[in-house]
């Protein structure tokens, strides 16, 4: 079956947020929502219910949480039961309620900057200590690579004078599109138990893979492993239904899971009844064929974006994102040579009239950088990238 993610949809004048937060002569590549309609099971699911006509307070079914145990053993070969599923209304929502469950105030929460920026403010709402273990990057010409400096992290676990509750994982990492090797992911997983730290991993991107990348679920890794995670996961940003609000929570651990429901009932995380819906057909297998097409037309956009930098934007560098549909720009040696004065969020949105996510919101290390959302069909992507270049007077 032929897909159409060239076709461009207008969405202005749909109070969605990513058009309508700049003006109409803004191209806006922000915020990690994609500009391709929902695969059409989904979209025939919705609009079934819609026709119904009530829609009404649900819970998730014992359908749903099958269907969710039964797709993390067909990707993973990770072996889930039913039980050990929890709905949350999304992944924020579900690192959150994590946290209330496994930390007391007081507390360290260990985090990866730069990294998503909800991850840096988690620690405000329960009054935790915020410890951040710095991933260290390494420039290649034009591409930029991110790695754990393993004596950071060791470092960062009970530091500032607190002992570490949870580490919140990104994985794959967002904003530099990173997929974590089992050697890696084993290696922090082990400091982790070594220390008493409960680990939460997002894995909101790990089904939008690029090229040949494979991601690994740090639970899947090992029984051990996965006694002291919360895996979080969602159809929101693979099949492009993130107004739907509607996640996942896995856990083994049969004590922390009980935890776990309790927080979840005590702030009155509900799910919508047609994000549960789309979740079903979601993960069902009947998009798994638009999302094969997905990830090779992602591809084809991530290719392209990093050829365009390395030829036609001399100064800044990028991430190869192996996963996700974001690119994570490093502007600072223009910076430095004084073509860019303002932040470069702030001066492409000016010069160029393209809206970026500055990277100073995602933590240490962000300043200088912006991050790009290349999920949009090929001819904004191309349109944007010639202003930017424009804008710098290549």
């Amino acid at each position: 079956m032929e897909f159409d993610f060239d076709r461009v949809i207008d969405r202005r004048g749909t109070n969605a947020i990513k058009w309508k937060r700049y003006p109409e002569n803004i191209l806006p590549l922000w915020v990690a929502d994609m500009d391709f309609a929902a695969p059409e099971p989904v979209i025939s699911t919705l609009r079934a219910r819609l026709e119904h006509g009530i829609l009404g307070y649900e819970l998730p079914s014992q359908e749903l949480l099958e269907t969710v145990a039964a797709r993390v053993y067909r990707l993973y070969n990770w072996k889930v039961t039913p039980d050990m599923v929890v709905a949350t209304p999304g992944v924020v929502a579900g690192f959150v309620a994590a946290a209330h469950t496994v930390c007391v105030q007081g507390q360290g929460i260990l985090v990866q900057p730069p990294v998503y920026p909800p991850f840096l403010h988690v620690h405000e709402n329960i009054r935790l200590v915020r410890q951040d273990a710095l991933l260290a990057s390494s420039k290649n010409g034009s591409s930029l690579r991110y790695e754990v400096d393993f004596d950071v992290f060791e470092q960062a676990v009970h530091s500032a004078g607190a002992k570490t509750g949870m580490f919140l994982l990104c994985n794959p990492h967002n904003p530099t599109g990173q997929v974590y090797t089992e050697k890696d992911l084993i290696r922090m997983a082990a400091i982790c138990l070594q220390n008493d730290v409960v680990i939460c991993s997002d894995e909101i991107h790990s089904e939008l893979l690029l090229g040949g990348a494979e991601h690994f679920p740090v639970a899947a890794l090992n029984p051990e492993i996965a006694g002291h995670t919360i895996t979080l996961i969602s159809p929101s940003k693979t099949f492009n239904i993130p107004g739907l609000f509607c996640g996942f929570a896995i856990i083994p651990n049969k004590d922390l899971l009980e935890r776990y429901k309790k927080t979840i009932e005590s702030l009155a995380m509900h799910v919508s009844c047609l994000g549960l819906a789309a979740a079903q057909t979601a993960f069902s297998g009947e998009c798994d064929g638009w999302l094969a097409a997905l990830r090779l037309y992602l591809t084809g956009n991530r290719d392209f974006l990093v050829s365009f930098v390395q030829r036609e934007l001399p100064g800044i560098r990028t991430t190869v994102p192996d996963a996700t549909y974001l690119a994570w720009l490093d502007c600072n040696d223009l910076m430095e040579a004084g073509k860019i004065t303002a932040s470069p969020a702030e001066f492409f949105l000016k010069q160029a009239q393209v809206g970026l996510n500055d990277g100073v919101d995602f933590g240490a290390g962000g300043s200088g950088f912006v991050r790009l959302n290349f999920g949009c069909p090929r001819s904004i992507l191309v349109e944007a990238l010639k202003r930017i270049k424009s804008a710098l007077g290549l």
